[in-house]
This record gives structure tokens, C-alpha cells and sequence, in this order.
């Protein structure tokens, strides 16, 4: 078998306009879900019962589902349902967004409980509403405690972007296999997008070891 890696340099910058896309996709998605798992937990955690049913149902909803269904849900059958389309990747980061928000919707509300009730009620001793109480106090040792949890999502993350591929968006693996499927060079691309997500995703990885060291909690 003969191999010709020049079609990796040949095909470099069609690959670093996928690798761009990738993490555009990684970063605008959890910069949704952060606040959107916020929301959830709050929701989740509230005294009414509409707002806790509606946050259990939207979690235990899409953290059920596979993401590449909610994929393909969203970008050919809701358009025939609801006659809402959106551009491939506007989908893409939509039904990540709902994804990952079910997921961190139950890391945060872990959190929050986590905080001990004696925290809660020194801050209604000292005149603090509910509200206050959970912005002032327990959401920030929340965000904290749940730190690592959420650096090994943003990890899981990146790498679950190459599902959006299939509805071509422009990403890393759609680039690379769009290369292969032009030059028949498949070993070659495949190993080029391999490198390239484990150059990007190892730091990150080892990144999310030191969040653990650091802010790991002991009680």
C-alpha cells in the first residue's frame, strides 16, 4: 500500500477551517448550557411543582436521548412538523445546547445540593430572602464544587461535535471526510483528524486533572 501525506499539508487549510468550527461549536454551546443548566437546576429545586416537573421532564428527556437523534430530529423533522428550518449549523448548536443543558441542569442541582442546610439557614437568620440565599450564597460553593464535573463535560463535549457532521456542517470530521472522499486518501485523513482532535482534546484533558486536584472539595 502506497501512502501520500502531502495530501494532509495539500488540504491543511480546509482542515483548520474545520478545526475552527469545532470549537466555535464547543464554546458557543457551553456558554448556552452553563446558564441553561442553571436554570434547569433552579427550576428543578423550586417549590413550584410546574416549574419542577416541566425542568424533570426537559432532563430526563434529553439526557435519554442520543445525541445524533436529537440531531437529526432537529434538522430534517422539525422543519416538516413546524416549518422551522435553520442553517446546519444553528441546528447544531441547538440540539447541543439541549444535550448538554440536561446534563448540567443535574451537575448544578447536585451541587446546590450538596451545600449544607446550615449555610441556608444563617442566611435567613440574618434577614436574607430564599432568593438571596441561593444567589448569594449557594450558587457561588455550587459553581465550585461542580467545577470539575463541568471541565470533564466541556471535554465530552468537543470530542461529540463530530456528530453534527452529518448534517454538514463544516466541522473537522465533515472537512476531513469530505477530503477523503476527494482524494481516496482515507488512512491519511482519518489519521490527520485523529491527531488534530488529540492535540486539541489531551491539554484539555489534562486541564480538567488539575481542576480536579485544585478545587477538588472535601468536606
Amino acid at each position: 500500500m502506497n501512502y501520500d501525506w502531502s495530501v494532509v499539508w495539500r488540504n491543511a487549510d480546509v482542515l483548520w477551517e474545520g478545526t475552527k468550527v469545532t470549537v466555535f461549536l464547543a464554546v458557543t454551546t457551553m456558554a448556552i448550557a452553563i446558564p441553561g443548566g442553571i436554570v434547569l437546576a433552579l427550576m428543578r429545586l423550586s417549590r413550584i411543582r410546574a416549574l419542577s416537573i416541566g425542568s424533570a421532564l426537559f432532563v430526563e428527556f434529553f439526557r435519554n436521548l442520543p445525541l445524533i437523534l436529537v440531531i437529526y430530529t432537529a434538522y430534517y423533522i422539525l422543519p416538516v412538523a413546524t416549518g422551522l428550518r435553520f442553517s446546519p449549523v444553528a441546528t447544531a448548536i441547538v440540539a447541543l445546547s439541549l444535550n448538554v443543558s440536561a446534563y448540567n441542569g443535574e451537575t448544578f442541582r447536585g451541587g446546590i445540593a450538596s451545600i449544607r442546610q446550615g449555610q441556608s439557614e444563617a442566611g435567613y437568620a440574618l434577614g436574607m430572602s430564599r432568593f438571596r440565599v441561593m444567589i448569594d450564597v449557594i450558587l457561588p460553593q455550587a459553581v465550585w464544587r461542580v467545577l470539575p464535573i463541568l471541565a470533564s463535560t466541556w471535554v465530552s463535549l468537543f470530542k461529540d461535535t463530530s456528530l453534527v457532521s452529518v448534517i454538514s456542517v463544516g466541522d473537522l470530521a465533515f472537512e476531513s471526510m469530505r477530503v477523503r472522499s476527494q482524494t481516496f486518501r482515507v488512512l491519511e485523513m482519518l489519521t490527520a483528524m485523529a491527531v488534530i482532535y488529540w492535540m486539541l482534546g489531551y491539554p484539555q484533558a489534562k486541564l480538567v486533572d488539575w481542576v480536579n486536584n485544585r478545587y477538588r472539595v472535601s468536606e
